[in-house]
């Protein structure tokens, strides 16, 4: 007897969640991948361990509006870098509190 082993399409389900890391990621969903369940699923894996989040340096809309809201209540501007990165925007709200 020959043992064959046969890949298993990819479900409807893995490719909608894949192609939602996808976008979520901002990166491409390879052909070859989506034709393999298991090639698939390991692409999933790998996807859903990153953190796009980490990824984004620029301050978030509730750092934003508390700074500007305490920039109103000190009655000084917020500086222009604070707005391009995280770390400043905490540390400039910190300092202002």
């Amino acid at each position: 007897m020959e043992s064959t082993t046969y890949a298993l399409p990819a479900t409807l389900k893995q490719i909608a969640y894949a192609r939602s890391l996808a976008l979520r990621n901002q990166t491409l969903l390879p052909w070859e991948v989506q034709q393999d369940r298991r090639s698939l699923s390991a692409w999933i894996d790998a996807q859903a361990k990153l953190n796009p989040g980490a990824q984004d340096s620029r301050p978030t809309s509730k750092q934003v509006a508390f700074a500007e809201r305490l920039a109103r209540i000190k009655r000084r501007a917020v500086p222009d870098e604070c707005f391009r990165d995280k770390e400043l925007m905490s540390k400039w709200i910190d300092g202002n509190k």
